[in-house]
C-alpha cells in the first residue's frame, strides 16, 4: 500500500506565542474523508549536544522541568534562535549553559519530537575536546548544574531509567555509537 500525504484545506491559529503556537487544520485524507479538527503544535526547532570534555567525560545538565514537575538530568541544548544555523546554535547553547568550548562538532541525528502533533525538529551534534573557557550565561528562567559522567556511568543511568527526557536518551544512543567508533 502506498502511503499518501494528507491535503491541507485550511488552517486557523488558536494560539500564537513565543514558545508554542497551536493551530487547527482542516485536512482531506487520501480516501476522501474530511477531518476539520486536526490540532498541530508549532514549536521552534531545537539542538541537543553529546559533548565530551578533553578527558572524555560526557557533559550533562540537571535542571527542574515545570511541566513534568521533575528535576531532570539531560544533555545540554536548547532552542534555535530564528534563522540561526543548528551548528551555531548548539555551540552557543553549550557555551551559555556549560561555559565549555569544543574542538570538534559533528552533526549526528535529526529527529522529530512528536510528528503526529508537532512540527519541530531536534538536531543532535557530537562535540569533542571540551574545555571550560567561560562562566555560565544562563537565561533568566534557567537554573542548572553542569555534571560530568564517564561513558559507563551514562550507560548505567540509561539502564536505570534515570534520564527522563526521551529525545535526550535518543541523542545519547547516537552519541554512544559515535564514541564506540573511536574505540
Amino acid at each position: 500500500m502506498i502511503i499518501e500525504k494528507w491535503q491541507k484545506i485550511a488552517s486557523k491559529y488558536l494560539v500564537r506565542e513565543q514558545w508554542a503556537t497551536l493551530r487547527v487544520d482542516e485536512v482531506k485524507l487520501p480516501g476522501g474523508v474530511i477531518k476539520d479538527d486536526y490540532y498541530v503544535l508549532e514549536y521552534p526547532n531545537w539542538v541537543n549536544a553529546i559533548a565530551l570534555t578533553e578527558a572524555g567525560k560526557i557533559i550533562m545538565v540537571r535542571q527542574y522541568r515545570h511541566a513534568a514537575d521533575i528535576v531532570s538530568l539531560e544533555v545540554p541544548g536548547g532552542v534555535i534562535d530564528g534563522d540561526e544555523a543548528p551548528e551555531f546554535a548548539v555551540k552557543r547553547e553549550l557555551l551559555e549553559e556549560t561555559g565549555y568550548s569544543f574542538k570538534t562538532c559533528k552533526f549526528i541525528a535529526e529527529l522529530y519530537p512528536n510528528p503526529a502533533t508537532s512540527n519541530n525538529r531536534t538536531f543532535t551534534y557530537f562535540l569533542t575536546g571540551g574545555i571550560k573557557t567561560h562562566e555560565q550565561h544562563l537565561d533568566e528562567h534557567e537554573i542548572l548544574n553542569v555534571e560530568e559522567y564517564t561513558v559507563e556511568e551514562v550507560k548505567q543511568l540509561i539502564k536505570e531509567n534515570k534520564i527522563a527526557q526521551a529525545l535526550h536518551v535518543a541523542a545519547l544512543f547516537y552519541g554512544l555509537e559515535e564514541i564506540a567508533k573511536d574505540q
